[in-house]
């Protein structure tokens, strides 16, 4: 085949926790078709990662999480592209860039970037650019990175790869093809046809793509009313689930909109949420939405995938404004989506925290005028939330509990903003009928000794005592298999059982605090008030305990 016949192909590759690397490496998919590329976005653990051997030009773009750690969806591939057995020219053919994402009030600031390039280099790959450090903390975000650096990035690209005889880059004012279309089901299809909403296939262990349906048992708030911060303790029923964890492991759990707000997004959008629908991918081989069945409802679409409840990003008001057939509408969406409207946007989306539901209502000219199809290329999926595991399997293996504090504050938008996951579990009642939760359980990045004598002493300045809540009765539930006479802690002010010389290095303090910010008053209800009493003499724990205040 002559050179300039050859399929121009592009991977970009990205590790994202909270979307916001997903949504960037899109961004670069989108502009690689507009310069004619074949494209192919994708997460990293979802890539054959033996294949990168083959590819000519990858773009990655990740995100740094925690302490330096890899987003979830890039671990695997991280683990084998650090294999020791690497040969150093495994990857001589493969041109590539490295975008990061973070935030520069971390010590380990875009940690995973710095080290994939690092790693790229070693294996042979040949850089386009530098990489590229996006940075949450600056005032634009990390658009004010990523706009020149895609400038660098095409210049590069285009050097190596130019265009195709005849052929120009797509204008801007183009908009692309839907990453899927819609067919919608008529009535005699519907009655034919045979949907899984709400039952799940059978599988060895719950994951994202499987989640366990777990009822839930109770739903009780341990703050009085009068305390600001609405805490609350759930319990879960996890029998036959399969899971194991132990103190510092996390439980994910995948929420859902509000029915209210459903009903509003569809009356704006104009569809008809009992209306069934098949998808059907626009690009050979791209795969469907697992968590999605086939055929769907309308209502089970925005109820358990859509987000319209996050704050949308520079890449949704870009989209939305090639619909607008209003032309103030149009103007002040385009105005959004520039370069130089970056601080407008902010101070309109971002520092009060406005929804894409709101943002719809704010455009109702431009709403109404939304093709289906083009759903999931405007609003991104709901994504799991992590919750501390609150319990140990030592005491009670068939439950799973978490201590939730109830998002909910206000900016100068008339109502208040909430958590989507912490409002919706704190609306459910198990006692007004069966409540359903879908969820599953993953390490987390706490880890405490497993030998039961090692001191500990656990402080949560702000973080919430949940991890802490299982780490004590794990602890405690050790000490009475163990048999040993070990005692709680003396209230403050009062005189501490005599020890013997050495003794007192060997006696793991445990401070508990409750998450908040301000000190309860007297009368008030917090889970150390309620809790800590119950480690008596009668139930020995492995250690002492002591509340922050008396």
């Amino acid at each position: 085949m002559p050179a300039e016949m050859e399929v121009r192909k592009m991977l970009v590759l990205f590790g994202s926790q909270t979307g916001t690397a997903q949504d960037a490496a899109e961004r670069v998919g989108r502009e690689a078709k507009r310069h004619r590329f074949q494209c192919k976005v994708e997460a990293l653990d979802d890539y054959s990662v033996a294949s990168l051997i083959h590819e000519p030009l990858v773009v990655f773009v990740c995100a740094t999480t925690g302490q330096g750690d890899p987003p979830d969806n890039m671990k695997n591939f991280w683990r084998f592209i650090f294999r020791k057995n690497l040969p150093p020219s495994s990857l001589c053919q493969m041109d590539y860039a490295v975008l990061g994402l973070g935030d520069s009030s971390y010590p380990k600031f875009n940690f995973v970037a710095k080290k994939l390039h690092k790693r790229l280099l070693q294996l042979g790959g040949h850089p386009l650019t530098p990489v590229a450090l996006g940075d949450d903390r600056h005032d634009l975000g990390p658009d004010a990175v990523i706009d020149p650096w895609l400038l660098d990035l095409w210049g590069k690209v285009l050097a190596l790869h130019p265009l195709p005889p005849g052929l120009q880059i797509i204008s801007p004012e183009t908009i692309l093809p839907p990453k899927f279309t819609f067919q919608f089901l008529e009535e005699e299809e519907e009655e034919g046809s045979t949907t899984c909403e709400e039952e799940q296939p059978l599988r060895d262990h719950p994951s994202e793509l499987c989640p366990f349906a777990s009822r839930m048992v109770s739903n009780r708030r341990v703050t009085s009313e009068s305390h600001f911060q609405d805490v609350r303790l759930i319990e879960f029923d996890i029998a036959g689930s399969g899971f194991e964890y132990t103190a510092g492991d996390v439980v994910m759990i995948q929420p859902r909109n509000p029915p209210e707000e459903v009903q509003l997004f569809c009356r704006l959008l104009r569809l008809d949420p009992e209306r069934r629908f098949v998808l059907r991918p626009t690009e050979p081989g791209s795969s469907l939405p697992a968590q999605l069945p086939q055929p769907c409802s309308v209502r089970h679409l925005v109820t358990h995938y859509l987000d319209i409840t996050c704050v949308p990003r520079r890449s949704f008001f870009e989209l939305l404004s090639h619909f607008s057939t209003d032309d103030l509408e149009r103007e002040k969406l385009r105005e959004f989506s520039s370069a130089q409207g970056q601080e407008d946007l902010y101070a309109y989306c971002n520092r009060p925290r406005r929804t894409t539901l709101e943002v719809l209502s704010d455009f109702p000219h431009t709403t109404c005028a939304i093709p289906c199809d083009y759903l999931f290329d405007l609003i991104p999926r709901i994504r799991p939330r992590a919750f501390s595991i609150a319990s140990s399997m030592l005491v009670r293996p068939d439950r799973l509990e978490i201590l939730l504090a109830v998002v909910q504050y206000k900016t100068f938008l008339s109502r208040p903003r909430r958590g989507l996951c912490s409002t919706w579990l704190a609306s459910l009642d198990p006692q007004n009928g069966s409540v359903r939760v879908p969820l599953w359980v993953k390490k987390g990045g706490m880890k405490f000794p497993k030998d039961p004598e090692t001191p500990v002493i656990l402080i949560g300045p702000g973080t919430g005592v949940a991890p802490f809540r299982a780490a004590v009765q794990e602890r405690v539930a050790q000490g009475k298999q163990g048999g040993e006479d070990l005692r709680p802690a003396p209230s403050p002010g009062e005189q501490g059982p005599r020890v013997g010389p050495g003794e007192a290095s060997r006696q793991p303090h445990l401070p508990g605090r409750v998450s908040g910010k301000k000190q309860p008053k007297k009368g008030e209800t917090c889970l150390v008030r309620l809790e800590w009493p119950s480690l008596s003499p009668q139930h020995p724990p492995r250690l002492p305990v002591a509340s922050c205040w008396p």
